[in-house]
């Protein structure tokens, strides 16, 4: 049988008492079980597929906490309660137990053994439609780009410092996140920087934070990041440049039409059924009444 320390727990104690976590009953877990059928069905009939780790975190996640799927059997040594703990997945996809877990567990390693206890400070990069789409297609590229991104903050901050490579070096932790507020495929990148950069003299170092950007310098170290990325992709034969616009030249992949689907939804465009094609309608964040007030006497101030 699997170790006790093999799986995670997937439940949670409350008070003091254990009570089984209960994936059947939450609202993700009813969507994916009634319509992830229907949408491999949709899919079968215009002979198209899903990729097999795309099926198997879908799979895996429908087994996630349910005993019927397997479990271990816990017993106190003290007082000989017992308990069944289910199997969790451990997946890396959607699953907002195995998640969570996940998160918690790299906050706290980032924190505890990562992270100096200097000042930070969070840069988050979006890009257009096109690079993620690419990013999507070809992760190797994106961790290309995302080498040029560090580099380019890096050399700013320590710029902003007074100082050069030679005598002084900063440093990021970056995590990539595939969605947007609309759960549609969106990458971009959350990355925490050190506000400042650490300075050698001898054998001395020395950490010298530097102010906020401004927005001049914001708009600057954008496009310094833009022009580098569209020469880094032009090198390779994936951005192709004319008098009037600029494209890129990436083949789709043969074997499944995954692709079609992380087209759709990037531009949040419905991708089968009757609606097809169709933008797809999502909920968006209205002002409070005092925001909108404040602003307008803000304006009509100035």
């Amino acid at each position: 049988m699997t170790p006790l320390l093999a799986g995670k727990d997937a439940g949670a104690v409350r008070g003091g008492a254990y009570v089984r976590h209960a994936p059947e009953q939450t609202l993700l877990y009813q969507i994916v079980e009634q319509y992830y059928p229907a949408f491999l069905e949709h899919l079968a009939a215009r002979e198209r597929s899903l990729p097999t780790h795309v099926q198997r975190e879908f799979e895996d996640y429908l087994k996630c906490g349910r005993l019927e799927h397997g479990f271990l059997r816990v017993r106190c040594m003290d007082c000989h309660a017992e308990r069944l703990v289910a199997f969790s997945c451990k997946r890396r996809g959607f699953c907002p137990s195995c998640g969570a877990r996940r998160m918690a567990e790299g906050a706290a390693l980032l924190v505890d053994e990562v992270l100096p206890r200097e000042p930070l400070r969070q840069w988050v990069l979006s890009v257009p439609f096109a690079l993620r789409y690419l990013f999507a297609a070809n992760p190797a590229v994106m961790g290309q780009v995302l080498g040029i991104v560090t580099r380019a903050i890096a050399s700013h901050l320590i710029s902003a410092a007074g100082y050069h490579h030679d005598t002084a070096q900063t440093g990021a932790v970056t995590l990539i996140q595939r969605f947007g507020s609309a759960l549609s495929l969106n990458i971009h990148f959350h990355m925490l920087f050190l506000d400042g950069a650490y300075v050698t003299s001898g054998e001395r170092l020395s950490f010298r934070r530097v102010p906020p950007p401004t927005v001049a310098a914001l708009e600057k170290l954008v496009h310094v990041i833009s022009q580098r990325v569209g020469r880094a992709l032009e090198r390779q034969g994936i951005l192709v440049r004319d008098l009037e616009n600029s494209f890129l030249a990436v083949d789709t992949p043969d074997g499944t039409d995954f692709d079609d689907l992380l087209g759709h939804s990037i531009t949040y465009r419905i991708a089968l059924g009757p609606h097809q094609g169709r933008k797809a309608f999502t909920l968006q964040t209205v002002p409070a009444a005092t925001d909108a007030i404040d602003g307008k006497l803000a304006r009509a101030a100035g």
